[in-house]
């Protein structure tokens, strides 16, 4: 008897040759002609996100939640992938369809909470959360959850309650563990606490370091690879795209340094759907294997299409229209992607970059005691971020000097001392004409799945410049590790 080939083994052997498109066929086709659930549509799930098919993944992802034995972990599994491309509203839908026992449960009121966090419901999102803690007292996510919309005072109760459950980690995964540190340790430093709040940054830091540490030599030798490869000269061997049909707008820069600002500026004009940390143009990258300029002459020598580049420029587009359907323009402010900043405006070069630059001390600061949900793995210790922000810097200065035309720098200090100028500078550079509600962009009450969900409510303030001058201790190793 003849086995069956697995269209999925498949998938990821095109992914490893670099053909996207071949991959992403072949998981539709499973997808088509596969059993409608079983516990293998998790992995094909995260296959198919990888690779920027979002509602392949979904599909994906509903299968396994509905899989045998049935449970509320997979359907909050699911909920949380929803959440993860902008569709929490139907998250919500399917937790509207459950019991009326299952309703009060602790993780269901914890996930409402959060998408009321995004959501800027700051009060409803406390009661919720509160909600789930009476019934869960010890539950750290929670905890987690409400430790970041609320400001705790001396002698604040809550903050017993955070503490009283510190002998309860020890049984806890790795990662729930450093979110229940960097809870106390934000607590702390607001009850002035300073010192005790910084150590249990670094308890918190210390397990991420563990579970994934950061790699300087291979961040340092693929900067340096693109600062050396990628040269006017260079560029003039890659076929011109011919892509015209530009959606998204592009917000750089190093996390915490204004991007999400920006991002909520730029989302309140008429002509702009919404934005995020979108993750497409990499996967959109995948044929040139390693986003190198040696893989991009590699991907253009193999294919026999006219258009390479506009190829790709195409699929990225097609990726954001799954995740923002429509014709208006997004913000896309990912990470990261200074490291494949040269291919993106080759292969998009219409598209416009607002590059955004802040004191670094600031940076600093904010990136350690922030946790990020993703890899950001330069974050958990001050060495590192020094490091990283001194690599950081000069791909900025190559890629400004390579692109001057399409990347508009907008230091942060000066965007907050003179919104009027550099919110007019912004929308030039962009080509939109600017509109009175640009202004008030903080009454726009759209979702924010970051950091900044607290700040980005509020109107443009000087408050935060000079913030880590009171945490001059603390931050000395970033210091003399970034000056020297």
């Amino acid at each position: 008897m003849a086995v069956k080939k697995s269209r999925i083994l498949d998938a990821v052997a095109a992914l490893e040759a670099g053909e996207r498109r071949r991959a992403a066929a072949l998981i539709a086709q499973e997808l088509r002609a596969g059993e409608q659930t079983g516990d293998r549509w998790g992995s094909v799930s995260k296959l198919a996100t990888k690779i920027g098919e979002i509602d392949l993944g979904i599909e994906a992802s509903r299968r396994f939640a509905m899989s045998e034995p049935i449970s509320l972990d997979r359907l909050l599994g699911h909920c949380g992938s929803l959440a993860q491309v902008g569709r929490s509203e139907q998250g919500i839908e399917l937790l509207d369809r459950l019991p009326p026992q299952a309703q009060d449960h602790p993780a269901v009121l914890h996930f409402r909470g959060t998408i009321a966090s995004e959501n800027g419901e700051f009060e409803r999102a406390e009661a919720l959360l509160r909600r789930s803690l009476q019934l869960a007292p010890g539950s750290p996510q929670s905890w987690f959850a409400l430790s970041m919309i609320k400001t705790f005072e001396p002698g604040d109760p809550d903050f017993a309650g955070l503490a009283a459950i510190e002998p309860q980690m020890g049984g806890v995964d790795t990662l729930t563990r450093a979110r229940y540190h960097y809870a106390l340790g934000k607590a702390l430093v607001d009850m002035g606490e300073v010192a005790q709040g910084f150590a249990q940054y670094e308890k918190g830091a210390a397990l991420r370091r563990q579970d994934e540490p950061y790699d300087r030599a291979a961040q340092t030798a693929f900067a340096e690879r693109l600062l050396a490869d990628f040269t006017r000269s260079s560029l003039a061997q890659l076929k011109p795209s011919r892509f015209r049909d530009q959606r998204s707008i592009f917000v750089n820069g190093m996390p915490r340094s204004g991007t999400t600002l920006v991002e909520s500026i730029l989302v309140s004009h008429s002509r702009v759907s919404d934005g995020a940390e979108v993750n497409l143009v990499q996967p959109s990258l995948i044929p040139t294997r390693d986003q190198t300029f040696a893989g991009a002459l590699a991907y253009q020598d193999k294919v026999s299409s006219k258009d390479p580049w506009g190829d790709l420029a195409t699929d990225y587009h097609k990726m954001l229209r799954m995740r923002f359907p429509g014709g208006r323009l997004v913000v896309d402010k990912t990470l990261s992607q200074s490291m494949v900043m040269g291919l993106l405006l080759h292969m998009m070069p219409d598209a416009r970059v607002v590059w955004m630059r802040r004191r670094p001390e600031d940076i600093a600061l904010s990136s350690y005691r922030v946790f990020f949900t993703s890899s950001v793995t330069w974050s958990w210790s001050m060495t590192d971020i020094a490091h990283q922000m001194r690599l950081e810097d000069r791909l900025y200065r190559h890629w400004a000097e390579l692109f001057p035309e399409q990347i508009l720098t907008v230091p942060y200090e000066e965007l907050v001392q003179s919104p009027e100028e550099w919110i007019a500078r912004i929308f030039s550079h962009v080509g939109l004409e600017l509109e009175p509600q640009v202004f008030e962009f903080h009454k726009n009450r759209r979702k924010v799945r970051t950091a900044s969900v607290k700040q980005v409510r509020s109107a443009i303030s000087t408050d935060a410049i000079g913030k880590s001058d009171r945490f001059a201790d603390q931050l000395a190793p970033f210091r003399e590790a970034y000056q020297g």
